[in-house]
């Protein structure tokens, strides 16, 4: 699945227009490019000899130029309802987790698009972690590709599902809006029709509030948008999402709509995790209520995924119903997550990975230090 030649091209992280690209410079017609996509995404194929209907020159200068190499595997773990997470390795030290949650209709792939987080969120593990790099195209798109080859067995006998991987969301370890550059081509690719050809509803991109990136994402892709609020004012956001002190609520929702009317857009997630005493009070449903109200948005309530460290606890059970309430009589539509995979450390806010070198620091500690990849 690698190659052993370490300047060749890896085809997971060209698009269709750059991968047309490469293979002009190998000498042959565009539509080799559409042909090798078929084969890599469609058919999970990584051996360019097994690739048959390619010319047998053309298959030996994809030898010789390139490779279609994925992350390693360091650990795959299974949950006792179902939830896989496997820990990626990024390189010799460092580690990213992806997580893999099947359901009756559908199959969620959680993907990562950096090893580890340099945003801070307070009650967040992986931002626990520290910063060291962002992940290339390449390895965002292979964790796809990986996970529908790791569960090509489980699921080869469920004449229901259509797809293994049927929903990707860029919920993993990492700020996608932060590595903008390598992140957007990857949507790309999941959304090419000769590509992983998901629809842009079941792609989603979650982001802690990177103002301007949100407004170029715009421009450039068209995938469900997804925002981590979890604080109804900005006096409480500033603590439990730092970026708030650059770019507060109203900014961000200005940002939001935008979005939607750009992409003629359902609405938009704002995901709220509840976390007792802090942020799960009858008056903040309301104030939510206030900044959401005939808006197209919907929220869910995600209940706190405690981590070794955290000051935080979980809402209890009747809390979370009540928030929702007041937001449903309000006219918001609010549903609440069902946990999965905790037991193995793989629900949300709890991926960690293995993050050695931090070479960023944190953003609690330099708020508008933040490197952006634009």
């Amino acid at each position: 699945m690698t190659s052993s030649d370490t300047t060749a091209t890896n085809l997971l992280g060209l698009p269709r227009p750059a991968l047309e690209a490469f293979v002009a410079e190998l000498g042959s017609k565009p539509f080799r490019a559409r042909q090798l996509m078929n084969w890599v995404y469609k058919r999970g194929e990584s051996s360019f000899e097994a690739m048959t209907d390619l010319a047998k020159d053309f298959r030996a200068r994809l030898s010789e130029r390139a490779c279609i190499d994925t992350p390693q595997i360091v650990t795959a773990q299974q949950s006792a309802d179902g939830t896989r997470k496997w820990v990626l390795r990024a390189d010799a030290s460092q580690a990213f987790e992806m997580v893999f949650i099947p359901e009756p209709d559908r199959g969620t792939l959680c993907i990562s698009s950096q090893v580890g987080c340099a945003l801070d969120c307070s009650f967040c593990s992986t931002a626990q972690q520290g910063f060291n790099r962002n992940l290339t195209t390449a390895e965002i798109v292979g964790q796809v590709w990986l996970a529908n080859r790791e569960l090509a067995g489980s699921f080869a006998h469920d004449a229901a599902r259509e797809r293994i991987v049927s929903n990707v969301v860029l919920m993993g370890m990492g700020e996608p809006l932060a590595n903008f550059r390598n992140v957007v081509p990857a949507l790309e690719i999941f959304l090419d029709d000769f590509g992983f050809d998901l629809s842009r509803r079941r792609v989603t991109l979650s982001t802690s509030g990177l103002v301007p990136q949100i407004y170029k994402l715009a421009e450039r892709s068209n995938v469900a948008l997804a925002v981590s609020l979890h604080a109804p004012d900005d006096e409480l956001r500033n603590e439990l999402v730092p970026i708030n002190r650059k770019h507060p609520i109203a900014e961000l929702l200005e940002a939001c709509w935008h979005y939607i009317d750009e992409q003629n857009g359902r609405s938009v997630t704002f995901e709220y995790v509840m976390l007792a005493g802090v942020n799960d009070s009858p008056a903040q449903a309301r104030a939510l209520a206030r900044l959401l109200a005939g808006h197209p948005a919907k929220v869910n309530l995600i209940p706190f995924n405690p981590f070794p460290g955290t000051r935080y606890h979980r809402s209890a059970p009747e809390t979370v119903q009540r928030f929702r309430d007041e937001l449903i009589r309000r006219g918001v539509l609010a549903t609440v997550r069902r946990t999965r995979g905790d037991d193995i450390d793989a629900a949300c806010g709890q991926l960690a990975g293995r993050v050695i070198d931090r070479t960023t620091v944190r953003l609690g500690s330099r708020v508008f230090g933040l490197a952006v990849q634009a």
